[in-house]
C-alpha cells in the first residue's frame, strides 16, 4: 500500500512539475515562436556535426547494398568488446564527394542531407543507465519516443511498460530518444527529460536530432548500446509509443520458443519500395534501385532474441544506412541469412487495416493480441483498463 501511494505522489508531482515547465516555456515565447513550424534547414549545409564516422568510408549513395572493403575490419574492431560508450565528439562534415552528380542532384533536399551525413554513423550519449543490465533480465522493454511526447511514457509506464517480474523472469523498461528537432523547444524540453529521468531512471538519450530519418540512427545506437552493456538479456521487445502491447502474452509464447535467432512480429513480404513522392516512406530509385525489400517486420513492435541482437550490431555496422528503419533490420536480417517470423498476435495496422473499423476498438480482441499499433495515450489507458477488468466476451480468440 506503501509502495502504491509512493507512485502515485511520484505521478502527481511530475504532472505539476510539466503543467509549471511548459506554461513557463509557452510564456517565454513570443507570439511568433508559438505559431510558427519549424524553421525549414539548409539542407546543404557543411557544418561540423559531432559523431564518429565508421571507419573513414566515404560511399556513394547506391552502395548500402554491398559490403565495402574495410568491413572485415570493421567486424574485427566490434569484436573487442568495449565496456563503456566510447563515443564523445567528433567533426563529422558533409561528404561532398558525389555531390556535383547528376543523380544527387535530382533528389529532393531531405535526402540530399541524409546522404551527405550518412557516413555520421555515432553520437555521445547524454543519458545513460547501464545498470539496467546489471541483472539476468528475461525481457527488455526498448520503446522508441521522442522527447516532446512524454505524455505517451507516462501511459506506457502505467501499462504494459511497467516493471516487474514474473514467476522469477525480470522484465525491465528503457526509452530511447534523441534531442528535440526544434531549436526553440531544446533546452526546456532537455530540463524536463531530465527530471523525468531523475524520477524513472529508464531514458537512453543521444546527442542527435530526433526525426524521421534518424531513426535508423536510434536502431544503431541501441545495438551498440546493447553489444557494451547487457550480455544477459534473453529477449527484446523494440517499439513505438503509441502501440497497445501484452507483456503476458508474449511471455506465453516465448514459454514454447526454443528455436535460436527469433525474430517475430508483423513481417511483410516482398514490399515494393514507395514511388509517390507525396508518401511519408517514399524512397528514390537512385537510392534503392531493387524491386522488393527483404523480409522485414513493421517497427510498430517485434520480438527478437538477444544473441541475436548481438548478431545485428555486427552485420549493422557493415551496411550503409537506409532511411526507414524497419526495412535496414530487413536487410541486416537478410545478411544473417535469418527470416523473421509473421505471428498474427503483432497488429501493427491497428486489428483491421480501416482506421475507422469498430472493431479496432473492440477490446475482446485485444485479449489475445501480442501489439496492437496505433492507441494514444488516452485510448492506451482505456483500452488496458478494459481488458485487465472483469471482460465478458461472447468467444475467445486463441491466436498464440
Amino acid at each position: 500500500m506503501f509502495q502504491w501511494k509512493k507512485t502515485v505522489y511520484k505521478s502527481v508531482l511530475f504532472s505539476f512539475v510539466l503543467v509549471v515547465t511548459v506554461t513557463v516555456l509557452q510564456r517565454g515565447m513570443t507570439p511568433s515562436q508559438l505559431l510558427q513550424g519549424q524553421q525549414p534547414k539548409e539542407f546543404l549545409s557543411q557544418e561540423p556535426v559531432k559523431a564518429q564516422k565508421r571507419d573513414n568510408v566515404l560511399s556513394v549513395a547506391n552502395n548500402f547494398w554491398k559490403k565495402e572493403g574495410s568491413v572485415t575490419k570493421a567486424a574485427e574492431a566490434t569484436e573487442k568488446q568495449v565496456r563503456t560508450w566510447d563515443i564523445t565528439t567528433t567533426n563529422c562534415t558533409a561528404n561532398l564527394n558525389f555531390s556535383k552528380d547528376d543523380w544527387f542532384k535530382g533528389l529532393e533536399p531531405n535526402f540530399q542531407q541524409f546522404l551527405l551525413y550518412r557516413h555520421c554513423r555515432y553520437f555521445p550519449m547524454i543519458i545513460n543507465h547501464p545498470e539496467k543490465c546489471s541483472d539476468d533480465i528475461y525481457l527488455l522493454v526498448v520503446v522508441k519516443s521522442i522527447i516532446t511526447q512524454h505524455d505517451r511514457r507516462e501511459a506506457i509506464r502505467k501499462t504494459w511498460g511497467r516493471e516487474k517480474e514474473v514467476d522469477g523472469k525480470k522484465i525491465r523498461t528503457l526509452f530511447l530518444l534523441g534531442v528535440a528537432s526544434k531549436v526553440e523547444e531544446r533546452a526546456n524540453y532537455q530540463k524536463l527529460l531530465e527530471y523525468e529521468n531523475h524520477i524513472y531512471g529508464d531514458i537512453l538519450q543521444w546527442d542527435f536530432l530526433d526525426s524521421f530519418f534518424n531513426l535508423t540512427l536510434k536502431e544503431v545506437h541501441f545495438l551498440k548500446w546493447l553489444n557494451i552493456y547487457c550480455d544477459r538479456i534473453r529477449y527484446i521487445f523494440k517499439g513505438d509509443d503509441d502501440v497497445f502491447v501484452s507483456p503476458n502474452n508474449i511471455l506465453e509464447y516465448l514459454e514454447d520458443q526454443k528455436a535460436t535467432d527469433l525474430f517475430v512480429g508483423d513481417v511483410l513480404y516482398k514490399a515494393r519500395p514507395i514511388r509517390k513522392k507525396e508518401n511519408k516512406y517514399y524512397i528514390p530509385n537512385a537510392l534503392y534501385s531493387k524491386p522488393h525489400y527483404p523480409p522485414y517486420a513493421g517497427g510498430g513492435g517485434f520480438v527478437m532474441d538477444g544473441l541475436l541482437a548481438q548478431k545485428l550490431h555486427k552485420v549493422s555496422e557493415t551496411l550503409e544506412l537506409y532511411p526507414i528503419d524497419d526495412v535496414f533490420l530487413g536487410m541486416c536480417l537478410e545478411i544473417l541469412k535469418v527470416t523473421p517470423v509473421a505471428h498474427a498476435g503483432f497488429k501493427t495496422f491497428g486489428i483491421v487495416k480501416n482506421k475507422n473499423s469498430r472493431m479496432n476498438k473492440e477490446p475482446c480482441f485485444y485479449q489475445s493480441m501480442l501489439v496492437v499499433h496505433k492507441l494514444l495515450p488516452p485510448e492506451l489507458l482505456q483500452m488496458w483498463d478494459l481488458v485487465h477488468s472483469n471482460l465478458t466476451c461472447s468467444r475467445k480468440l486463441y491466436i498464440l
